[in-house]
């Protein structure tokens, strides 16, 4: 399919072939027959990208902090390796469409095959002519709403957002600065509320459109004068802001022209910095929207699908998205009035060299040739492919971590060629596949767990996915490397397991930590060893989001996300399996825990986990008591022996041991060694990881 798709990195724009996307839970795939690039919000994110690293890090200081937390965390080297890799990536432009549904996900209620809807969705409602959308970001399109008016549907969101904000009632004076395509839909959408609206704009030609688009005035100056003079000297009752400035002008401009208890509504990007002295002395209220109202950015709502009950959310995201849509049925709102150009999507790049040649323009319509009664398609080669050499390898999920550490490694090891590559989304597979050298890029796993080139599947995707199509790949005769966890659920584990068993295929999992050279030699300090060994593993683990992936039913929580490695490392360090295991939380926090787990050789392990410390700890120290010996691991770069009253200790760079593991995987896939982890430990240790995280949840 094509696409239109912008490097952040290089700031290069083009329309690109990509595989389509799938329709997944709670998802319905859309053929989208109109999309709307908005001028202002685009051009922005344009130019952002043509700008320097150092422009990039004076935009998004947000982010910049965040990369800082992440050098302390993880070091320099693997902290710029994810920061380039995601400048690399390219990104989908577009979040505003309308199409036909060709294909719908488990949980879709409401909608069915062949349903014009409209959507919505930054990096969801793509300029592409396939899309994969979440359902409370679709909403049907009326039969009296054309598609070129239907594709204003998130613009329209956000104008209503913006009005329900500003509270205005039958009669009341509302100004409107910035008459772009948002400023022009919130004048119009204030009319059909009954207000009197004085639009803003310093081009003449917009506020010219206001007014003929039912402004009571519109002007390009002297606004101070002429909202005085229609409010008898009171002031406007409310503002709203819908303009993009650096400036702080607009916010305080619209302190000077409030009335004494007036509203002020931010719904553009503008300067905050304000002016004190207006905003007391007219005790003024600044509120600021967010974007197409409540729901946006909660991935439990936008990804998950998790409405909030209109008795105590009545305006949604969606439901105004529903509602700027009836709007338009009554004739009150008439977006089509704005466009003044329109490109099919293959000359999407035109569109685009428009809006920064100058030339007067206000909505641009990308529109796309009938797709409702084709397949999507999900696959596409880079080039014919040439006769199968070595090891075929394929990646289903290619994240940061899969991208900067597993991948560098698979393909610098001779004899392996990298024959599939699958992702969520059409563009990261095909630039994957691109700069990577993958024969095919993919949306479906298929293409690799079928693809008869392929010897061994990475599997990298998110957690709740990890077993089943670990599973399926097995059964496929693949040999499959699964980054941890190895399953969420008992019964995903027994599952994967069995396929593992049923046939002559190497299962691998990402427990990566008993290959670090420190831990091996560790283990052999302790040897020989006629009795038990008493461990204890304290992680100082630091806080994700509560918003993260990791944190939702994808990602299964921090305990069986990351505890699995710790309980890995006790396994192969006593060389015996977890036979139980108990588990407390610090005052009921999920990602604060002690867990404690016997052994079968009576060896027993004390794994303190907790995201309450200070950054400036090193996160992991690893102690083992045995036959008056003692050895201490700090952060897997400083081993310590302590055996016959002496200590010795064993420096070196932080390895834990990638590496290795993927040596002895790729080794095994050959078949000239053995699986790297016996598939007993495997189990074992994922079974003891969900104990603890069961023993967490009972009282």
């Amino acid at each position: 399919m094509k696409q239109v798709q912008q490097n952040y990195r290089s700031g290069e724009l083009k329309v690109a072939e990509a595989p389509a996307p799938r329709a997944g839970d709670g998802e319905v795939l859309v053929a989208t027959r109109v999309s709307l690039i908005s001028s202002g919000t685009e051009r922005q994110l344009m130019q952002l990208a043509k700008s320097s690293l150092l422009g990039k890090a004076a935009a998004r200081p947000d982010l910049v902090r965040r990369v800082v937390a992440n050098v302390r965390k993880e070091g320099v080297r693997p902290t710029l390796e994810k920061v380039f890799a995601k400048l690399d990536t390219p990104i989908p432009l577009g979040y505003s469409l309308v199409g036909e549904i060709i294909a719908m996900g488990r949980d879709v209620t409401g909608h069915s095959l062949g349903d014009r809807v409209a959507c919505a969705g930054a990096g969801l409602a793509n300029h592409a002519e396939f899309n994969a959308v979440p359902k409370n970001l679709v909403v049907p399109t009326p039969a009296g709403v054309d598609d070129e008016d239907a594709s204003f549907v998130t613009l329209g969101a956000i104008a209503l957002q913006g009005v329900r904000l500003a509270a205005p009632t039958l009669g009341e004076c509302v100004v409107v600065l910035g008459l772009g395509l948002i400023g022009l839909l919130t004048v119009q959408v204030l009319k059909a509320n009954g207000c009197v609206v004085i639009g803003f704009d310093p081009n003449p030609q917009r506020a010219t459109l206001a007014k003929s688009l039912g402004a009571d005035v519109a002007v390009s100056d002297d606004l101070a004068s002429v909202v005085a003079a229609r409010t008898g000297g009171h002031g406007a009752d409310a503002v709203i802001i819908t303009a993009s400035s650096k400036s702080n002008e607009p916010v305080n401009n619209a302190a000077e022209i409030s009335r004494l208890k007036g509203r002020i509504v931010v719904v553009g990007l503008v300067g905050l910095n304000i002016e004190r002295e207006p905003f007391y002395r007219r005790e003024l209220e600044l509120r600021l929207s967010m974007s197409y109202g409540p729901g946006r950015g909660d991935p439990a709502y936008e990804l998950a699908g998790r409405d909030y009950p209109l008795p105590y959310v009545r305006w949604t995201e969606q439901r105004n998205m529903a509602a700027f849509l009836s709007l338009i049925e009554q004739g009150r709102v008439t977006p089509k009035a704005y466009v003044s150009h329109r490109f099919p999507i293959e000359a999407a790049e035109k569109a685009y060299e428009l809006m920064e040649s100058g030339e007067p323009h206000l909505a641009i319509l990308l529109t796309y040739p009938d797709h409702a009664s084709r397949v999507a398609p999900v696959a596409t080669p880079s080039a014919p492919r040439a006769a199968k050499s070595g090891l075929g390898v394929a990646f289903i999920g290619l994240g940061n971590y899969a991208r900067a550490m597993l991948l560098p490694k698979v393909r610098a090891t001779e004899g392996v060629s990298l024959t599939a590559v699958v992702t969520k989304t059409g563009i990261s597979a095909s630039h994957s596949r691109d700069k990577f050298g993958f024969a095919i890029a993919a949306t479906d796993p298929e293409a690799a767990i079928g693809d008869a080139a392929t010897d061994a599947v990475f599997v990298a995707t998110r957690h709740n996915t990890h077993a089943a199509l670990a599973a399926r790949a097995l059964r496929a005769g693949k040999h499959v490397f699964c980054e941890k966890p190895l399953a969420i659920a008992a019964d995903e584990l027994q599952d994967v397991i069995a396929a593992a068993k049923a046939g002559p295929v190497i299962l691998a999992v990402g427990f990566n930590r008993r290959f670090a050279p420190l831990l091996v030699q560790a283990k052999a300090a302790l040897e020989p060893r006629s009795g038990p060994l008493m461990m204890i593993y304290r992680i100082n683990a630091g806080v994700v989001p509560a918003e993260s992936w990791i944190q939702t039913d994808e990602g299964g929580g921090r305990i069986l996300g990351e505890v699995c490695h710790f309980i890995d490392s006790l396994t192969y360090l006593c060389g015996s399996l977890p036979v139980a295991a108990h588990a407390v939380s610090a005052g009921g926090r999920s990602d604060s825990i002690v867990a404690t787990l016997q052994f079968a050789d009576g060896s027993t392990g004390a794994i303190v986990y907790s995201a309450m410390g200070d950054p400036s700890l090193p996160k992991e120290h690893l102690e083992a008591f045995a036959n008056g010996k003692v050895i201490r691991l700090d952060d897997f770069s400083k081993l310590t022996i302590h055996s016959g009253g002496k200590a010795r200790m064993v420096r070196g760079r932080q390895d834990k041991g990638q590496t290795q593991l993927l040596a002895a995987f790729l080794t095994a896939a050959r078949g000239t060694a053995e699986a790297p982890i016996p598939l007993a430990e495997l189990e074992a240790v994922t079974a003891a990881t969900l104990a603890v995280e069961e023993a967490l949840r009972s009282p």
